[in-house]
């Protein structure tokens, strides 16, 4: 808990940029600059001329706005995690089974797809149960941060956020852009663990027994001559850490869409500026709004705060 309250704290001034140019406030003028290939386009501001004008207004402090609900979030979500994943393991789901690896005295998972599939099924419940319990004060947190564009002081403090909610909104405010959230966290979830499944299965196994002979080079799976294996990935279970990483930051930029979506139904007509037009209109849905930010062109807002080009024909708003 103390470990990811202090990751929260870190993150903090990235989450609080990242959700005001998903919403569409552009403070700042495009200004002239050079891609990556060194062509000049018009670029939006990157993620430190942001902080920079937040700062400008708010102080350093203004970078951790909605700090105190996400760390709520992020400390009970952590515990219901954990107790739900102990729940299905008591419910009769059996642990990972473990064997011996030839050469090595720790015990290594066995790769199996019936045990990917019990995995990945208690770790889909123990998430959406924290989700479903701590989205109240994602929301508030979302709430806190757009606050900013229309300088307002609706949602102060956490428990008169919660008040002023169920005053307004009713039970089902605490819970908008609630569906798209979780179905991003199940589909992202399970395209990781299984393309890392279908990565460590038929590539890595089988490119490591092609190796295991140690003569010299070989063929592995891709047809290429390999001579050694790198000694930073020479064991199994580097090597599996790396695909997880990789299908994991895969799976979060295919699943995308679903936090944009989210995140804009969190704030979408609750009173702020933030969340009427201009930046956006009153979404009948979160349908509505995934199918009016997909005409739009605007799908992959917010996902990258570095060399943001402007796109011709997309809409932004700044002073």
């Amino acid at each position: 808990v103390l470990l990811g309250s202090g990751l929260t704290v870190l993150s903090q001034p990235l989450m609080y940029v990242k959700v005001l140019v998903q919403v569409g406030y552009e403070p700042l003028p495009p200004t002239l600059g050079r891609n990556v290939f060194g062509r000049q386009v018009y670029q939006l501001p990157g993620l430190f001329a942001y902080a920079k004008h937040i700062v400008k207004v708010d102080g350093r402090a203004g970078l951790f706005k909605g700090l105190t609900p996400r760390l709520c979030s992020s400390a009970i979500g952590t515990v219901v995690h954990s107790k739900v994943l102990q729940w299905c393991l008591l419910r009769g789901c059996s642990p990972p089974d473990v064997s011996f690896q030839p050469g090595s005295s720790k015990k290594e998972p066995v790769s199996s797809l019936e045990q990917v599939l019990k995995e990945t099924s208690r770790e889909m419940v123990a998430r959406s149960a924290a989700t479903l319990i701590t989205h109240p004060f994602h929301v508030i947190t979302l709430r806190c941060m757009v606050q900013f564009i229309g300088r307002e002081t609706k949602y102060s403090g956490t428990l008169s956020a919660f008040a002023t909610i169920y005053r307004e909104e009713g039970i089902l405010g605490f819970f908008a852009g609630l569906i798209p959230r979780l179905l991003g966290d199940i589909l992202s979830l399970w395209l990781c663990n299984m393309l890392a499944y279908l990565i460590n299965t038929y590539a890595l196994e089988n490119g490591v027994r092609a190796f295991s002979g140690g003569r010299g080079p070989a063929l592995g799976w891709w047809g290429l001559k390999v001579p050694f294996l790198p000694p930073q990935v020479s064991t199994m279970t580097e090597m599996k850490s790396y695909s997880q990483a990789v299908t994991g930051f895969f799976a979060s930029m295919l699943t995308y869409p679903f936090v944009l979506v989210s995140n804009l139904m969190a704030v979408n007509n609750c009173g702020l500026a933030g969340g009427l037009l201009p930046y956006a209109p009153t979404y009948s849905s979160w349908l509505d709004c995934w199918s009016q930010l997909h005409r739009e062109g605007n799908m992959s807002r917010g996902n990258s705060l570095f060399f943001r080009k402007v796109p011709a024909g997309k809409r932004y708003v700044w002073d």
